[in-house]
């Protein structure tokens, strides 16, 4: 405060009749704040300038704190150049079908179970149904003409026979010995035709889902069956069953009856963007990972690039097949692949836990001098096999802080 500046204030308050006045107090107060600062600070300016001091990129530390530190030489790596996607394993449907009801019917008997395991051939459900009993009756008429045609085929070849002998004996006539050979020519033709009506029933029953052995049987005993089993057309494990007993199907799409799949092979269905797409073609081997089994990858290979792009996510899909001899993978299960596309390249390297990020910025401490650490500003690029590629910011050979940075960067910050 200015020398004298309490005798003006007395003098006032004498003019004043001895009142201090509320508006004296009012503007002394804030006066002598603004001198006060004005003494201690040297001017309104420097106190401003003081109070936003500008920092130091780098931070000194102890020996003890440098014993805490990891610090590495900064080196070239190879890098491979990789691309992930992420996806979802699922059945191969090149192995793998939906049994259909090749009639309407009723079921009446459930014999495979959901997950188990079928040979090609066995039966799955049975279904009785009256559209089964025509093509059977079919097939007992064709038999029956087949054998009326044969016993008339064997009439007519001895009557030709007989005819010829007594026209070469001169004891017949040549009109009767022609008679004979157009009636073996037509016994002939309807054998061939019955046996051709055998053949088409027999065809017809094997669709429908009878076997050889039971078509067989239809013939030995001719006893119509209502009841038939519907067969698995591979072997495989039964990954669906979509009916129940007494339930009426249709021999329509939408009534599933079964699905089989072989699971010794498994697709893997990954979305990848469309930048991506060429760098991956068919036949390049994969490495893919599930989350639902941790610590293990898989090998697959490429078998096929879609052709259209998704068009929310602008994403394609990217099939590939993978090897499931123990059964480990299962339909739906989350999955990502790695594949590499190109030839490995080298760059400058840290370890991961050298590099701190905040936001879009990657920052690295790189040891200026002894027990002094300055930070670089660094561009990375690829992280891989636990380093990190550092494309600016560094040079070969530097020491970078590797564990511990995380503590010089809080350190310098406070």
């Amino acid at each position: 405060m200015a020398p004298g500046a309490f005798g003006v204030a007395d003098a006032r308050r004498r003019r004043n009749g001895g009142r201090s006045g509320v508006a004296t107090g009012r503007f002394l107060l804030p006066t002598l704040l603004l001198l006060a600062s004005l003494q201690a600070g040297g001017g309104l300016g420097a106190g401003v300038a003081a109070a936003q001091p500008g920092r130091d990129d780098s931070i000194r530390v102890t020996t003890e704190q440098l014993h805490q530190l990891d610090v590495v030489k900064v080196e070239l790596r190879p890098f491979r150049l990789e691309k992930f996607a992420v996806g979802q394993i699922a059945y191969n449907e090149d192995v793998s079908t939906v049994v259909l009801a090749p009639f309407a019917g009723r079921v009446t008997r459930l014999v495979a179970r959901l997950g188990e395991r079928v040979r090609q051939g066995a039966p799955l459900v049975e279904i009785d149904s009256s559209e089964i009993v025509q093509p059977q009756n079919d097939l007992l008429a064709a038999i029956a003409a087949t054998n009326k045609a044969r016993a008339k085929l064997s009439l007519a070849t001895l009557n030709e026979a007989r005819d010829k002998g007594l026209y070469e004996g001169k004891a017949g006539a040549l009109k009767e010995w022609q008679q004979s050979q157009a009636e073996l020519d037509a016994a002939q033709n309807d054998l061939r035709a019955a046996a051709t009506a055998v053949e088409a029933a027999r065809h017809r029953l094997r669709i429908l889902g009878l076997t050889d052995e039971e078509i067989a049987g239809l013939q030995e005993q001719g006893q119509i069956k209502r009841s038939v089993p519907i067969i698995s057309p591979i072997a495989g494990t039964v990954v669906a069953r979509k009916v129940g007993p007494g339930q009426y199907v249709r021999n329509d799409p939408p009534d599933q009856l079964y699905v089989v799949a072989d699971l010794s092979t498994m697709w893997l269905k990954a979305f990848v963007p469309e930048i991506d797409i060429p760098f991956i073609n068919v036949g390049q081997d994969i490495e893919v990972k599930v989350t639902a089994l941790p610590g293990r990858t898989f090998a697959a290979r490429v078998t096929h690039v879609g052709a259209v792009f998704e068009a929310t996510t602008r994403r394609i899909e990217v099939r590939s097949e993978v090897a499931n001899p123990e059964g480990a993978l299962k339909a739906d299960m989350f999955a990502s692949f790695k594949i590499t596309t190109a030839d490995n390249v080298t760059a400058l390297a840290v370890p991961i836990d050298a590099v701190i990020r905040e936001g879009d910025v990657a920052s690295v401490w790189v040891q200026r001098e002894p027990l002094v650490f300055e930070r670089r500003i660094v561009r990375i690029g690829i992280e891989q096999d636990g380093v990190v590629q550092i494309r600016d910011g560094v040079a070969p050979g530097e020491l970078a802080v590797a564990r511990g940075a995380i503590f010089l960067d809080n350190q310098w910050r406070q």
